[in-house]
């Protein structure tokens, strides 16, 4: 796989940095103990969603954007490094489960990782974490049997590749990481 980053060191270094500060969100605070996916670059955990204070807090520290509030996101699960991922409100007037799923990384790394919460799950099943879709490309099929069922249970949409999921989504919102850099100071 290659690596890349989009935009991603820039946007580390505007915001001085983000390292270590993934647990002062609050996003573990009250977690049912369900886990995600363990892959190279840790466990991505379910942990329910949080309020809009915190995801206000979140947004605010990851930017250095005293300005903004989080009312356009729901996080929902946290890696090992500190990094969120998060139901974005994309789409005006849809479900939240028709939103998509975008990963905000501890070191400044962000994207659009799935077009839903459906996909979301194929992705994971699939072997491919949130950080996994936003750092690489020629994403290899690794499926995880446990998340593979998961997948089929609670999917409402067909089972894809994971490879065919991000590049949909990335497809679909295209400026997303860009629009984000655009509001880190």
């Amino acid at each position: 796989m290659t690596a890349f980053s989009p935009s991603g060191s820039r946007r580390a270094d505007r915001r001085g940095g983000f390292a270590g500060a993934g647990t002062s969100t609050g996003v573990t605070t009250g977690t049912t103990g369900a886990t995600g996916t363990t892959g190279a670059t840790g466990t991505t955990g379910a942990t329910g969603t949080t309020g809009a204070g915190e995801t206000t807090g979140w947004l605010r520290q990851w930017t250095g954007n005293p300005e903004l509030d989080g009312d356009a996101y729901r996080l929902f699960g946290q890696n090992g490094a500190g990094g969120l991922a998060a139901v974005w409100y994309g789409r005006p007037g849809r479900p939240l489960a028709e939103q998509p799923v975008v990963f905000m990384g501890s070191e400044g790394e962000c994207g659009v990782v799935a077009g839903n919460l459906s996909d979301f799950l194929w992705m994971l099943a699939d072997g491919i974490g949130p950080l996994e879709a936003v750092l690489y490309e020629g994403h290899e099929s690794r499926p995880d049997a446990a998340l593979t069922a998961l997948a089929e249970r609670h999917a409402t949409t067909p089972r894809r590749p994971a490879r065919d999921i991000i590049t949909e989504a990335c497809t679909e919102f295209p400026t997303f990481a860009e629009d984000i850099d655009e509001l880190c100071r």
